[in-house]
């Protein structure tokens, strides 16, 4: 679409840093054996049921999508998805970390790539791409290699899904309610906080975020309000150095929004659930989120899609505000469980064939970054996807979470402690390095 070929141009200058493709669709030949074109080949083997564990669970936007090709794989090999996804939060994730340690972990999983992942792959839980290719050389080769990820051992795991951006969305009713205008790519600090003002002044709360639940997103903005692009991902030895200055002035920054009363007065104990329905109700006028929760809004509220647009978090210093974090951080492991397995080895294979074949992807993705050679080819956007691509369009630099770049405790560290920071209970420099020791 035309739309979808627009944000692929204007994110190319970001392919060099290996983070993004076209989301548009594309000609050219399909990947052999995996294009998406045709069902998986029934498995040689006998049927078998494959236990996966994704974090499509209940709530998540495409978890219809996830359904829809799981049945489409069962139908095809009459083997069985025996499903025990659930909502991706912190507790999902140490629940995956403890099943491989007491040898229940799944036969493919839909996982983070980044360092969350180390843990399982150090302790050679899961085959790499390069074995799998070995016995099944097609595997994955509709897929970039470069934008696979690599991990600490030089080799990649995972099949990459659909990635992710992470931008603000606006509650567009209460912003004309309170004679606001939608954010533009070169919107400042200075003029958020007025609007902030503004908006709390008319009696709504000017950002929807739970401290309690997700503060990463502010975060990662408030990181890249404090240095620029190209210093984003730098991680502290302490909070003395360039790195750690950065951190301890972006919980400053989120401490000085939680003085003025801009978060909701329940943010320290609110669910994310709590806080983004006070936005889709038309209670909180800005929410930072990423590519997945247009699919939330599609599925909840898909008659006020209009009442939601994408724009950009606001910009101090060096940092443009059409500068954002994005990339592809998720993708299929298949783990050693399976792969010795004689029967659940094709089977487990031709699964994450299937689910991230060409076709299957494009169900999933919308303005999503992707690594298909050829590119998705979503079908017609809604109001709330057209406005999404066309911020994407407006995107002039983009990288990764520095989230993902720490150790998973490093990362709840730091995180669970922007509560007392914000309370004044601790200091930004003491939140830092405590985070810090845990990396």
């Amino acid at each position: 679409m035309k739309k979808n070929r627009l944000l692929a141009l204007a994110l190319a200058g970001a392919l060099s840093l290996g983070l993004l493709s076209g989301c548009g669709g594309r000609s050219g030949p399909p990947a052999q054996g995996n294009s998406g074109t045709d069902n998986p080949a029934p498995p040689s083997g006998p049927k078998v049921a494959l236990n996966v564990v994704t974090s499509y669970g209940a709530g998540d936007g495409n978890r219809k999508n996830y359904e829809n090709a799981v049945a489409a794989y069962e139908a095809a090999t009459g083997n069985t998805i025996l499903d025990a996804s659930a909502s991706s939060n912190e507790e999902w994730k140490a629940k995956v970390l403890t099943d491989f340690q007491t040898g229940t972990e799944p036969d493919v999983l839909f996982f983070f790539t980044n360092a969350d992942a180390e843990p399982f792959i150090q302790a050679g839980k899961v085959v790499d791409i390069v074995t799998i290719r070995v016995t099944y050389p097609d595997y994955a080769t509709n897929m970039r290699d470069s934008m696979m990820a690599v991990a600490g051992d030089g080799k990649r795991y995972a099949v990459p899904s659909s990635g992710f951006w992470e931008n603000m969305f606006v509650n567009t009713r209460v912003l004309a309610g309170c004679g606001v205008d939608i954010p533009g790519p070169d919107y400042t600090w200075d003029q958020f906080l007025q609007d902030c003002e503004t908006i709390k002044a008319k009696g709504y709360t000017p950002i929807a975020c739970s401290l309690l639940e997700v503060p990463h997103y502010w975060f990662e903005f408030a990181v890249m309000n404090n240095g620029k692009l190209s210093n984003q991902l730098d991680i502290p030895s302490s909070a003395d150095d360039a790195a750690g200055q950065k951190w301890v002035a972006a919980l400053n920054d989120i401490k000085d929004l939680y003085e003025r009363g801009y978060f909701p007065s329940n943010t320290l104990t609110a669910t994310d659930a709590e806080t983004v329905q006070l936005f889709a109700d038309g209670e909180a006028a800005f929410l930072i989120d990423g590519s997945w929760k247009v699919g939330h809004f599609e599925s909840n509220y898909g008659d006020q899609l209009s009442d939601y647009a994408v724009s950009f978090v606001p910009a101090k210093g060096s940092r443009k505000a059409s500068e954002a974090i994005g990339g592809i951080s998720m993708g299929y492991f298949i783990t050693l469980k399976a792969w010795s397995d004689p029967d659940k080895q094709s089977a487990a294979v031709e699964f994450v064939q299937h689910m991230t074949s060409d076709e299957v992807m494009s169900t999933f993705v919308t303005t999503e970054v992707t690594a298909l050679r050829n590119g998705a080819s979503p079908s017609g956007l809604n109001a709330l996807q057209q406005s999404a691509a066309d911020a994407n369009a407006n995107i002039t630099g983009i990288v990764g979470a520095v989230q993902d770049a720490v150790s998973n405790e490093c990362k709840t560290g730091l995180f669970s402690n922007i509560q007392n920071v914000v309370t004044g209970k601790m200091s930004a420099e003491d939140a830092v390095n405590s985070a810090i020791a845990l990396n």
